[in-house]
């Protein structure tokens, strides 16, 4: 077998590499006993440069082109070895070719949550992830501080060295900015830019350079995420009076479709006015608390009614004159009324409130 590889180490002359990976950073160029041709070709393809390393210490690089190695394209080598005449016999190096392309889709995240205090909701846990793009910038330098003497290294070798320096720095600088939780997506561009110029003088340490940093996601946990979809879903619904008075209308519309409900539609509908008229009141009175205000309960009021009378809009009258009126035959069930609130002129028959008033009211003197 090693017959066979000195024999083949022979006839071949040229040293080059093709690469069909994707990740591979560094290939080291197989030879007999690294023994290479007197004017052997080196072939360095674009994407690549050519290292030579002679007992353990770098030296020649060679940028992509074509050459034919001899004395006057080998100078630290030569006076590594001593050449000061020439050679023509084979010599032993060892050649790293070293793919300088852009890695690009390197993913990073964050594995455990950044604890971070935010002026609106107080202390927060966020995680974040997102992709970068690296390239070897130096390759002596790569192959002396990363690389080392492995015969193919990958991007898998350094990915997680790489990964704890870009969280590290990642949760430094997103402490540092003091971007609001909220604005933070409409800051992403500007976060990777920032981490990209801090984190490059530490990735230039290994030779490698970070050519882009982008930040995907930064996400709440799930809980607070509700929590925040609730409070926009508020922000939505606006005047929450307002709006529980057109649910309970809606309600008691459907209520009316059901012939179930069709005799107690009249009292059901006044029902719900006044329901709604008094969960306003209550979520009106609970946000004033919450804001810090110290709200008394509402004072009970004498509600006051327009009532429909010969064609004519008279009034406003409160509960006792109405009652008063009912006791005279002046106005009946099917008098139409209005109070502030109300969409429109209603039966009193239908408003519950006024028709309580003919239950108590009571029945007319029999004329004599």
């Amino acid at each position: 077998m090693g017959l066979m590889r000195w024999l083949k180490g022979q006839l071949i002359d040229i040293v080059e590499w093709l690469d069909d990976s994707q990740d591979t950073m560094v290939y080291r160029f197989e030879r007999y006993d690294n023994e290479i041709k007197y004017n052997a070709k080196l072939v360095v393809r674009e994407s690549q440069v050519a290292v030579f390393i002679n007992e353990g210490k770098l030296a020649d690089v060679f940028t992509p082109g074509t050459y034919t190695l001899e004395t006057k394209n080998l100078p630290i080598l030569t006076d590594l070895k001593g050449w000061a005449y020439g050679f023509e016999s084979p010599f032993k190096a060892e050649v790293y070719f070293v793919n300088t392309k852009q890695f690009t889709d390197l993913k990073w995240g964050t594995k455990n949550p950044i604890m971070l205090r935010d002026k609106e909701f107080g202390p927060v846990r966020l995680r974040s992830f997102g992709t970068y793009v690296i390239k070897v910038e130096d390759a002596g330098k790569f192959i002396k501080e990363i690389a080392g003497t492995n015969s193919t290294f990958t991007t898998d070798g350094i990915i997680d060295q790489l990964k704890s320096i870009v969280v590290s720095r990642f949760a430094d600088t997103l402490g540092e900015s003091k971007i609001p939780i909220l604005d933070l997506a409409a800051s992403y561009d500007e976060l990777g830019k920032f981490i990209e110029n801090k984190i490059t003088p530490e990735f230039s340490k290994y030779g490698l350079l970070l050519t882009k940093f982008l930040v995907e996601n930064i996400s709440l946990p799930q809980s607070v995420e509700e929590a925040l979809d609730k409070r926009s879903s508020m922000g939505v619904i606006g005047n929450l009076n307002q709006y529980t008075q057109y649910q309970t209308a809606n309600a008691m519309e459907e209520a009316a479709g059901n012939p179930g409900g069709m005799a107690a539609g009249g009292m059901g509908m006044g029902m719900g006015f006044a329901m709604a008229n008094q969960m306003g009141q209550s979520m009106n009175t609970q946000q004033a608390q919450q804001a810090g205000k110290d709200v008394p309960p509402p004072l009970p009021t004498n509600t006051k009614y327009y009532l429909a009378i010969n064609g004519q809009q008279t009034g406003p009258f409160d509960t006792g004159t109405i009652k008063t009126k009912i006791a005279k035959n002046e106005i009946n069930k099917e008098t139409l009324a209005w109070k502030e609130g109300m969409q429109s002129w209603t039966k009193m028959s239908e408003v519950f409130e006024l028709a309580s008033l003919f239950n108590s009211a009571p029945p007319p003197i029999p004329k004599s």
